[in-house]
């Protein structure tokens, strides 16, 4: 049995469309949308540096007992 809920997060190649369909195809239906940095540091001194917006999708089950 599937789990009511379930995360999906944007892969590096992926574009939001994709994941929402992928999401889709798997029985999920979006319902909170997430965006965290992702930051790196790339010497032990210098400043941490703004590397990608990473996005995640949670989404629940569209199988009908959504509800209950």
């Amino acid at each position: 049995m599937k789990p009511k809920k379930q995360t999906f997060e944007v892969g590096a190649n992926e574009t939001i469309s994709d994941c929402l369909a992928r999401m889709e195809r798997e029985g999920y239906r979006p319902v909170r949308r997430s965006e965290k940095p992702v930051f790196a540091q790339k010497n032990s001194k210098a400043e941490p540096e703004y590397v990608r917006q990473r996005i995640i999708f949670e989404g629940i089950r569209t199988d009908g007992n959504d509800f209950a």
